[in-house]
């Protein structure tokens, strides 16, 4: 008599999976380099703002060197902005 296995019975069995990374990497009031990044997301949790870029799979980065700000808007949603330092 013939046996066989269940079929895709190897895709339930891939244990520990490695997580994303996904978060805020920088939070509010330090001082980041251009290219720093700020939050690595999934969809637009957080808002850019000015002097940031948005990069094509959501994160968030600085364009200038400066001070990261959380500021809060009116969809329950923050939005990053990075001011320039003064000298």
């Amino acid at each position: 008599m013939a046996h066989k296995k269940a079929g895709s019975s190897k895709a339930t069995q891939g244990g520990n999976v490695k997580g994303k990374h996904l978060g805020v990497k920088t939070f509010g009031e330090a001082v980041v380099q251009p290219g720093t990044i700020i939050v690595r997301q999934r969809g637009k949790h957080f808002l850019p703002g000015k002097n940031v870029g948005l990069g094509k799979d959501f994160t968030i980065f600085s364009k200038i060197h400066g001070i990261v700000k959380f500021v809060n808007t009116n969809d329950k949603r923050k939005r990053i902005d990075v001011e320039k330092m003064l000298a």
